[in-house]
Order: C-alpha cells, then structure tokens, then sequence
C-alpha cells in the first residue's frame, strides 16, 4: 500500500483505474486496525490501486473532499468517487463493496 502526500493525490485524481485512499493517522486507533486488511486486500485485489494519506501531514485534500472522520475510505476513477466509507469495516464486508470495481 503506498503512501501518498496531498500532491501525489491530485495525480491519483488522474487515473482511470480504480483507486482506493485511505485517509489516516497514526493515533488512530480504528485506522491502525484496518491497515493489515487493507494491505491484504491489496494484495488480493489487483485490479484497484491501494494508497494511503496522512491526515495529520497532509490535510489539503482531506479538507477539499470534506473527510471529517477517520478512517474514510474514497474509491476513485477518473476523479470520480464512487465510494465513499467511514470508520473500520472487516475484509469480508470491504472486499463486497471493491468486488463491483475489481
């Protein structure tokens, strides 16, 4: 999973496969429990680009696409959100939503 800055995101923006964001801190706890699915899920699930940004270092996009709680999790194509998902969710309950874009 690749860690992205606020300027790395505006290139996400860019692509036209499907990408997943993860917006995070460190002194969350919820996001520390979703790091290890979503990096399982990465590996299981090549079709969708999995990266992740810092709110705490990087707050410019978090701001713009209104993330008022972490974790949220934007799946994107084509600057597009077609998911948008708050707070810790299991891999079962992840990998359903990311399957309609796999």
């Amino acid at each position: 999973m690749r860690e992205i800055n606020d300027k790395e995101f505006y290139e996400v923006l860019k692509n036209d496969s499907v990408t997943l964001v993860d917006f995070w801190a460190p002194w969350c706890g919820p996001c520390k429990m979703l790091a290890p699915v979503l990096d399982e899920l990465d590996s299981e699930l090549t079709n969708i680009e999995f990266t992740k940004i810092n709110v705490d270092e990087h707050q410019e996009a978090a701001g713009e696409y209104g993330v008022m709680s972490i974790p949220t999790l934007l799946v994107l194509k084509n600057g597009e959100v077609l998911e948008e998902l708050s707070g810790f969710r299991p891999k079962d309950a992840l990998k359903e939503v990311l399957a309609k874009y796999n």
